[in-house]
């Protein structure tokens, strides 16, 4: 087998085999630290309620952060990806199976520690970010060409 077919063979298997992996190849956090620092503020927010901690995803992390990625590129701001639908479509896209999910977004917060203040200040969010139903949480952080960023959290249940 020459070697363009034995590339084009493996690239086809490892879409097959792991489509967000495929997708997500060239998406890096822009900073990795404030994901995981998210998930660790909503978990001490969680706590403060007596709710136990959401287990930190990488693969719904990666979804949230192409969710990031696609509302930065495109310049938008919204729920509603005009690529990919809504989170739910996202998730299920890429693999990822849920009997419940939630989704919080913002944009414009420099720290981890504003963004969660924030949402934890929004009775839809907050409400997200408390749910006794949802057991793992992806984050994802993107800063845009113009130096804006964009977060993501999803949030969903075990699969059922």
């Amino acid at each position: 087998m020459n070697k363009n077919k034995l590339t084009a063979l493996i690239l086809i298997m490892l879409f097959v085999l792991s489509p967000v992996a495929f997708a997500f190849g060239t998406i890096t956090a822009s900073n990795p630290g404030y994901e995981e620092r998210v998930v660790q503020l909503v978990n001490a927010e969680r706590a403060r309620y007596g709710l136990d901690a959401l287990y930190m995803d990488s693969r719904i992390s990666d979804v949230a952060r192409l969710k990031s990625k696609d509302m930065a590129d495109l310049n938008y701001f919204s729920h509603y990806s005009p690529t990919y639908g809504m989170a739910s479509d996202m998730l299920l896209r890429f693999g990822i199976n849920y009997s419940a999910w939630g989704e919080n977004i913002a944009s414009g917060q420099d720290t981890p520690e504003i963004v969660v203040s924030q949402w934890m200040n929004s009775p839809s969010h907050r409400a997200n970010i408390l749910s006794p139903y949802f057991t793992f949480i992806g984050v994802g952080y993107y800063v845009g060409a113009d130096g804006t960023p964009f977060w993501t959290q999803m949030f969903t249940s075990d699969d059922k």
